[in-house]
């Protein structure tokens, strides 16, 4: 695994309310190529803020953000960025529900893949990868909520990102659809090399990250990177 630094902050803060809220104090961060992170704390410790400014969804005032080595400033590159490099995995799956499972996999790939071969292509390699290829015509609505779960993340991937962010991806699920996307998300960074940072409630999900971050008010309190717990008959 590359360690250098994927996405980097630099003493991050960000205050809402004209500094009455501070959200992130004086926050600095590396992630490296192919790491598994977790990154947990209580509600309103400034966690979605750090993704937010990761992804470049919202700015440090003050504070500078890398990614691959690179500054990277204003809306129009953020926007570039997260295109071509960013997947993003939400607890309510943000589908479209009038476009087959498919189309909303092949909706992420518009600005970046060129033909309509290509992105059809990578659709159903995704779709069979995830375990979804008897559902491409089918619409979220007549999904469950894993198999929902699972075409965000096929979505997420269709660019080929370096980074995948899931923000409390398992929070709508139940204890089994969240033990299987988390072993998705798992296995997908072992074998592709993915860089995931897993924003989760779940001590159990924390637990099988090779990297476990926890805040609280708008700081890091602990960084620990150790031995994955595995499930038990998971293969290491």
């Amino acid at each position: 695994m590359d360690t250098s630094p994927l996405t980097e902050l630099r003493h991050c803060h960000r205050t809402y309310d004209r500094g009455r809220i501070v959200a992130l104090n004086d926050v600095s961060l590396k992630i490296g190529h192919g790491e598994l992170v977790s990154i947990t704390g209580p509600s309103g410790c400034g966690k979605s803020t750090l993704l937010d400014i990761m992804c470049g969804l919202e700015e440090p005032k003050p504070g500078e953000v890398f990614f691959d080595g690179h500054r990277i400033q204003g809306r129009s590159a953020w926007a570039r960025l997260r295109a071509a490099r960013i997947g993003f995995v939400f607890q309510t799956f943000h589908l479209i529900p009038s476009l087959s499972v498919a189309e909303n996999i092949e909706l992420a790939m518009l600005t970046q893949t060129r033909t309509q071969r290509a992105r059809r292509a990578r659709v159903a390699e995704l779709l069979e990868v995830l375990g979804l290829g008897l559902r491409a015509a089918q619409f979220p609505l007549e999904l469950s909520g894993g198999e929902r779960q699972r075409v965000a993340i096929a979505r997420a991937l269709a660019n080929r990102p370096g980074l995948v962010i899931a923000d409390e991806p398992t929070g709508s699920l139940d204890s089994k659809s969240s033990a299987q996307i988390v072993d998705l998300l798992e296995g997908l960074q072992r074998q592709e090399g993915i860089t995931v940072v897993i924003v989760t409630h779940d001590p159990n999900i924390a637990a099988r990250c090779d990297r476990r971050i926890n805040m609280c008010d708008g700081q890091i309190v602990s960084d620990l990177t150790t031995a994955p717990l595995r499930p038990e008959g998971a293969t290491p």
